[in-house]
């Protein structure tokens, strides 16, 4: 039977089409499956400000066998009878006058710096955000990630430098999740990045804005601290916790606390200050064991004492404002040093959403 002039023509046409259109789907989809997947992950803020959800946030927090590494009965005692109890009200109230109309620095800073992250990388990147503690939780980051069939997967730990307290929780609490995935992708860890050129860049910004506007006679970079205990276990063959620190290479590149004292000298020599008024120093500490030393408040003490007056604090172990910087830092430790007989003491901001530390971030997922 003969077709209709034209007709056969037509077919070929629609075949044709037909053809295209499978192989633009096919396109979408492998352009899909080719995104990378990237999951920043701070440590977490609770929920609200409220008694309960701070309470909330802290048992989950400290209950990390990496966080405080005792014996789980002794850690469950400690948390859930002793901190959780007396220190919630406490700490409600800190986190209440740190609350703002967005909520939480570390959270909303976090959101805003991943919609830059975002928007820098483009679309063969699909960014998410997760907390170690809380929400949004390191689950859901990952079950976006896999909902959109991505399988590779970059997890920044958003600690420039490491600690088995901090990055090493989130990559532990990562394989645990993908352990019951039928489908493993593939997952890289990043960090640390203390030394990354952008970091050091926005660091040094956030610190000239004060610099150029007040003559300060000492610098001191506060970090957060760690049991002794903890840096001992790491089994690295050189540590001494005293001048081994002096350095940092290869061989205690994995160091707490050789990468802090490598992060001051780093900022050191960036902003041109004299070695001389450059102090290190750990906060934070808990309980009655030694922790890296030396402490922030005896520091300070001797600060005072030395007849230092103005003093300009860096908190280079946290990304964005969070209670340890604008209140630990930022207040209480002024509070101390004024009334100490010292005139000035001012916080450099954290990175927050710095542009070199979005670059520095882009750099990481890129790497």
């Amino acid at each position: 039977m003969l077709l209709a002039p034209g007709v056969p023509h037509l077919e070929l046409f629609l075949l044709f089409g037909s053809i295209h259109i499978l192989f633009f789907l096919c396109a979408i989809e492998n352009n899909s499956m080719a995104k990378k997947g990237i999951l920043l992950v701070n440590l977490g803020t609770p929920d609200s400000p409220s008694v309960k959800d701070v309470r909330k946030y802290l048992r989950e927090f400290l209950m990390d066998e990496r966080v405080i590494d005792i014996p789980f009965l002794s850690r469950w005692f400690l948390v859930n009878v002793i901190i959780a109890t007396f220190r919630s009200p406490k700490s409600a109230k800190e986190y209440q006058k740190l609350w703002d109309e967005r909520g939480s620095p570390l959270k909303y800073y976090g959101e805003d710096l991943t919609e830059a992250v975002q928007q820098q990388l483009g679309n063969d990147y699909q960014v998410e955000l997760a907390m170690r503690y809380q929400n949004p939780s390191i689950r859901e980051g990952l079950d976006k990630l896999k909902k959109a069939g991505i399988n590779h997967i970059k997890v920044i730990p958003l600690f420039p430098q490491y600690a088995s307290a901090s990055n090493g929780s989130v990559v532990q609490k990562v394989m645990e999740i993908v352990s019951s995935w039928q489908v493993v992708p593939k997952i890289d860890f990043e960090g640390p990045f203390f030394d990354h050129p952008k970091l050091l860049e926005a660091i040094a910004q956030n610190a000239k804005i004060w610099m150029d506007e007040h003559d300060y006679d000492h610098f001191l970079f506060s970090y957060h601290g760690l049991p002794e205990r903890q840096i001992l276990k790491a089994e690295i063959s050189t540590c001494q916790l005293g001048d081994c620190c002096n350095s940092c290479h290869s061989q205690n590149r994995y160091c707490y606390r050789a990468q802090c004292f490598e992060t001051t000298r780093l900022m050191t020599k960036k902003l041109g200050l004299p070695e001389d008024k450059v102090s290190t120093a750990f906060q934070s500490r808990l309980g009655k064991d030694p922790w890296i030393k030396p402490y922030t408040d005896e520091v300070l003490t001797e600060l005072a004492k030395a007849g230092h007056k103005k003093v300009l604090a860096f908190s280079p172990a946290f990304v964005a404002d969070c209670l340890e910087t604008t209140f630990e830092v930022g207040q209480t430790y002024k509070e101390d040093f004024l009334a100490l007989g010292g005139e000035r003491w001012d916080l450099v901001e954290s990175l927050n959403v710095h542009p070199s530390w979005i670059d520095c971030v882009c750099e990481l997922a890129k790497s």
